[in-house]
């Protein structure tokens, strides 16, 4: 079931610098769906590979907390009023786990196969956010005790799936990084009520049931 028709995917995804776009998406998150979020750190200007994080090696540039740390994540619109408004370019992160969403994440080509083959079994899948690298399928919350006896049960499970649980965090649409925008390849559907979401169960055996029968090599990014 395609959650995208015409516009609705260009909800939250409207590309540019900062500005009203990044607010209106993280105050939508934060203060209509409860998702805690925070800027992220941004890439450097003089060359968008580098982040502005003290790590000179950083693989994410602009896609991770930095200064506030993850902790700070907020549902509260004056905070996030006050973070976009001092930094109105930062990336929105959120956080996932408790409250909020999880997500499953595969590098882009396995993802992108991946989606076509649950489209074709008719999987209902919730909102899916898209980098030019990885791709996150957003579920449920879910415990690490419920994450290890899902992985337990499967005899075969792609390296380069990634859980981003309790603790973890995903960039969100709009935000530019340095790896390059981050868009909806699934977006939610308009609405004031939070967007529905799929048990990790349904979804981790959808994607590896599909991997393993389109014989998608998902490589360890």
């Amino acid at each position: 079931m395609r959650e995208i028709l015409g516009k609705r995917r260009r909800l939250l995804s409207r590309r540019g610098n900062g500005g009203p776009e990044l607010l209106d998406a993280a105050l939508t998150f934060a203060t209509q769906w409860q998702w805690p979020v925070l800027p992220g750190a941004t890439a450097d200007q003089r060359s968008t590979s580098r982040c502005t994080c003290p790590d000179p090696e950083c693989t994410v540039p602009g896609a991770h907390p930095f200064d506030p740390g993850l902790l700070a994540a907020t549902t509260d619109a004056r905070m996030v009023r006050w973070w976009w408004g001092n930094r109105p370019a930062s990336p929105i992160i959120l956080a996932t786990g408790g409250t909020a969403p999880c997500a499953v994440s595969l590098p882009a080509l396995a993802a992108s196969r991946a989606l076509v083959a649950l489209d074709l079994q008719g999987m209902r899948l919730g909102p899916v956010a898209a980098s030019p690298t990885r791709w996150f399928f957003l579920v449920r919350p879910y415990s690490m005790e419920q994450l290890g006896e899902l992985l337990y049960a499967k005899d075969f499970v792609p390296g380069s799936l990634r859980f981003h649980g309790d603790g973890g965090y995903i960039p969100l649409p709009p935000s530019e990084t340095g790896r390059g925008d981050i868009r909806w390849e699934r977006a939610p559907l308009p609405g004031s009520a939070s967007p529905w979401v799929p048990d990790v169960e349904a979804l981790v055996d959808a994607v590896v049931d599909a991997l393993t029968r389109t014989g998608v090599s998902a490589p360890e990014l």
